[in-house]
């Protein structure tokens, strides 16, 4: 594990020590990210789409991503956890659907462009980061487990923590960009996950689902160190698009989006990420 990543000093996951956390920053070697080089952070985006191709992969068809679209540079890993969702519903299940085809076009996409930079994907937890991050927000006690891939409402929560967070990821790293054409690459896979992200929050406020996406926003920002997040009920009325005062959607540097997909540190086992992301930022 990289001592970039920062530790928490005390055992467990709570928000009290999300809150408390230090920032998994890069320490006193700390680049600047204005200069971080194009495909470091267009390998940085690959991860977490990694992360999500994984996740609706497995939901909607029991299969994760085909070896020939997760090799490259640094280690490959492994995948843990994850299998179809017995969808009741039959538009959740094409919802479903249409966002895995679109996040496996987002690792094919992420790459080509790459080509032989394209790092490898890493080991990915599917099965025990969401039993952390579940009783994290409080939505289960200890003790007790939170599977994403059992039922509807299940699935639509697990989405729930991936979209809003790819959505802040892509808006806060397109101003690094140098490139035109990877700006613009950017900026369309950008709007595409805010697509999914309404969609996933639409559907959980028609569920009720208010009072859970409330505590995973709560922890999600706890994590970032900022009033970035928002559930999908703000002042008793739906809010299907989560934005600051100007209207416009969050941003989160890598560091902040680290620490969320990190779940905190080592006493999280680093969360969806195991061993940590491959590539430069990590």
């Amino acid at each position: 594990m990289g001592s970039r990543r920062g530790l928490m000093t005390q055992a467990g996951l709570s928000m009290a020590a999300l809150s408390a956390m230090p920032s998994l920053g890069f320490g006193k070697e700390e680049r600047s990210e204005s200069k971080s080089m194009d495909a470091e952070i267009l390998n940085f985006a690959l991860n977490l789409e990694y992360l999500e191709a994984e996740f609706y992969q497995r939901a909607v068809t029991g299969i994760g991503l085909a070896s020939a679209d997760t090799s490259g540079a640094g280690t490959k890993g492994t995948v843990t956890g994850g299998g179809a969702v017995p969808f009741a519903s039959s538009a959740i299940a094409q919802y479903a659907a249409e966002i895995a085809a679109d996040e496996l076009a987002h690792v094919k996409f992420l790459r080509e462009a790459l080509g032989s930079n394209a790092v490898a994907e890493p080991t990915i937890d599917l099965m025990n980061s969401f039993t952390t991050a579940a009783v994290a927000a409080g939505l289960i006690q200890p003790g007790a487990t939170f599977n994403p891939f059992a039922d509807d409402a299940s699935f639509l929560l697990g989405a729930y923590i991936f979209e809003d967070v790819g959505v802040t990821a892509y808006h806060g790293a397109a101003p690094l960009l140098r490139s035109k054409k990877y700006l613009d690459a950017a900026a369309g896979i950008l709007a595409v996950e805010a697509y999914h992200a309404a969609t996933v929050r639409t559907l959980l406020f028609q569920l009720g689902q208010g009072a859970a996406t409330a505590a995973i926003s709560a922890l999600r920002a706890a994590a970032s160190g900022k009033d970035d997040d928002q559930g999908v009920v703000l002042n008793g009325a739906a809010n299907i698009v989560p934005t600051d005062a100007n209207g416009l959607a969050f941003a989160r540097t890598t560091t902040q989006v680290l620490n969320i997909v990190y779940l905190g540190g080592a006493s999280a086992n680093f969360g969806f990420f195991p061993e940590g992301l491959n590539g430069a930022i990590a």
